[in-house]
């Protein structure tokens, strides 16, 4: 019944033949009118999948590829009723544009989401659906066991499954190592099927979908803890095994687990202790980790009052140009950025100086010559996996799942940004691009989930391709370790961290350990991709430029940190939250943060840490 091999480029997880379906809707059929066929779960692209196909079925529909359009730059477009889209391309790498001839099949779905096939009338009954469009499952006997499967209300369900050889058991066991199926309570017949675990490495999807209240993925687990120990926790108790994924995730994963918290209440402590498991080094304990002293209560001073100023003009910047287009004055210049971040107009070529793109000595003859050789490199690079056959690409696995990821990140990163939003979105195409050649660029990190997060902000200021590509490898360059799948940089940024709270409020640290919170879980989204989905768009690029020019101090990042934590203690101490308040109060402070009062409580506490006389030698390693 059971089974596990590649079929189509699909990895089946289970088989069974002799499953019979009834075409009508009546639910109690005699069995000469039913089709018999093949019942599957596969892993087809990093997605699970629930297969029926009649056994004279052979034509797989399912394996269409999918992608957009193309281009090498922004494109201007529009799109009237009952027209094709109209593109007009503007790009200054005219010779490259062979690149972009490249066309794909489409493939009639929506956005890539789980739907039925219907596609071919002859099949008389198959049927295709992503695991995760399933909600509930209702087990009937009528002679034999048959059941009735509820996917979401966009899509429509199936007919019922009917079992008359058994394997009815040995199909909901499958199902379990991928979504928690809990039984309601009030009828044993109903099982509810939690957000399905996808088997995606290094995977952050709840962690960045805003929409998502599921599940944490089991691959996040799998990369941590290791794909053995987690099947024998999961398989155990699915809400411990899941739920020490906190750190990953900063949705409220409480209402996907409400009805079996409130039967089975569970222990912070034991859920902390969890965490020390799913996370290996941060259950070390900080104080006697190597490099870091035990901090007691050190008096820091007041806290200094600080200004911020406007944001720095084209005029302004003019100004810091000589006459070969060389930067002057870039300790200066620096500074009245951090202070104040640009105004718009100038990002799109400081951001490349700030990221370190271009050089703060080069002149702009030398720029113009460094552009055309990364014009030439980057196009070498997309041309590498624009060129790749369909044959080749599938007995390329890791090509299939960058591709698959990256498609479903591009189609949900800023849709509500004009950028972005639409359909057939240029802007779109050009993500999907620049994501695809960095896979190139870097073999060993490939793609994971969250970099789509760090490359929209960049490619909405440069408008360019090719710049957009060359900063956000630059970017990446600071971020690699957060996307590793060891995951050391979180891992350090989440110790350095705990020594400056310890440092700044010893009580407020003391509190947080008493709610088992001291893992600071519910800070792993802001450093992951720095505050993106905490803040609003425009506030994220006066942010990021702002770091990036590296001042105050090193790790900055941190003390902003420090900063919005630092205006949220008081409440949560005297409103005495625990652990599942604390998670729930700081994920609702996404979007309304005000980034200048955040900016400004964070250059304050890193006036008031300067002053310190007896400054922690720790502290000093953290922030330089």
């Amino acid at each position: 019944i059971m089974s596990s091999g590649i079929t189509n480029g699909k990895s089946v997880i289970f088989e069974h033949e002799g499953v019979f379906i009834h075409p009508s809707s009546d639910e109690n059929p005699s069995e000469d009118s039913l089709v018999s066929g093949f019942l599957r779960i596969v892993d087809k692209d990093a997605e699970v999948f629930v297969e029926f196909k009649p056994v004279e079925e052979t034509v797989d529909t399912s394996n269409m590829l999918c992608a957009g359009k193309d281009s090498s730059s922004v494109m201007e477009w529009d799109q009237c009723p009952g027209e094709k889209l109209l593109e007009s391309q503007h790009s200054y790498e005219t010779e490259w544009d062979m690149v972009n001839a490249v066309s794909f099949k489409k493939k009639s779905c929506t956005n890539g989401e789980g739907t039925l096939n219907h596609s071919h009338e002859k099949s008389r009954g198959a049927f295709s659906f992503a695991l995760s469009d399933l909600r509930s499952i209702i087990l009937k006997e009528e002679g034999w066991t048959f059941l009735v499967l509820k996917l979401k209300e966009s899509c429509s369900s199936p007919p019922a499954l009917h079992f008359h050889q058994g394997g009815s058991k040995e199909f909901l066991e499958s199902l379990r190592r991928f979504a928690l199926l809990s039984e309601v309570p009030e009828d044993g017949s109903c099982l509810l099927v939690s957000s399905p675990i996808k088997a995606l490495s290094q995977s952050f999807e709840n962690l960045l979908d805003d929409n998502n209240f599921g599940l944490i993925q089991a691959s996040e687990l799998k990369v941590l803890v290791g794909p053995c120990v987690f099947q024998q926790k999961f398989r155990k108790d699915p809400y411990v095994a899941t739920l020490g994924g906190f750190s990953k995730v900063t949705n409220y994963i409480f209402d996907a687990f409400r009805g079996t918290e409130e039967q089975h209440q569970r222990p912070p402590e034991e859920v902390a202790d969890l965490l020390g498991e799913v996370l290996p080094g941060l259950e070390i304990n900080q104080q006697e980790e190597p490099g870091f002293e035990v901090i007691t209560r050190i008096d820091l001073g007041t806290r200094p009052e600080v200004t911020r100023t406007g944001p720095l003009s084209s005029e302004d910047w003019s100004k810091h140009q000589d006459a070969e287009g060389r930067m002057i004055n870039i300790s200066r210049l620096k500074q009245t950025i951090f202070k104040g971040g640009l105004s718009h107009a100038v990002r799109k070529e400081a951001w490349k100086f700030l990221l370190g793109y271009v050089p703060w000595d080069s002149s702009l003859e030398e720029r113009k010559i460094a552009q055309r050789a990364k014009t030439d490199e980057y196009f070498k690079m997309k041309l590498q996996w624009k060129s790749v056959s369909e044959e080749q690409e599938r007995r390329n696995s890791r090509l299939r799942d960058y591709r698959s990821l990256i498609e479903k990140d591009v189609n949900r990163t800023d849709r509500s940004n004009h950028f972005y939003e639409g359909i057939d979105n240029p802007g779109l195409v050009l993500l999907h691009d620049i994501l695809m050649t960095y896979c190139m660029f870097d073999f060993d990190l490939g793609y994971v989930q969250g970099m789509s997060d760090l490359l929209s902000p960049i490619l909405y200021v440069m408008e360019s391709e090719v710049d957009a590509f060359w900063c956000f490898v630059s970017f990446m360059d600071q971020m690699h370790q957060n996307f590793e799948e060891q995951m050391q940089g979180m891992k350090t940024q989440l110790i350095q961290l705990g020594t400056l709270l310890r440092l700044l409020d010893l009580s407020f640290w003391n509190y947080l350990e008493s709610q088992d919170s001291g893992f600071l879980y519910f800070c792993f989204r802001w450093l992951l991709i720095r505050f993106k989905r905490e803040l609003s768009f425009h506030d994220v690029l006066r942010l990021w430029e702002v770091m990036w020019t590296g001042l105050p101090c090193d790790n900055f990042h941190l003390l902003v940190c420090c900063a919005i934590l630092d205006s949220e203690k008081q409440k949560i101490m005297e409103e005495n939250y625990g652990f599942n308040e604390i998670l729930k109060h700081i994920n609702e402070l996404s979007m309304k943060l005000d980034i200048e009062e955040v900016l400004q409580k964070a250059e304050g506490i890193c006036q008031q840490i300067r002053s310190c006389k007896d400054l922690p030698p720790s502290i000093s390693v953290i922030l330089g």
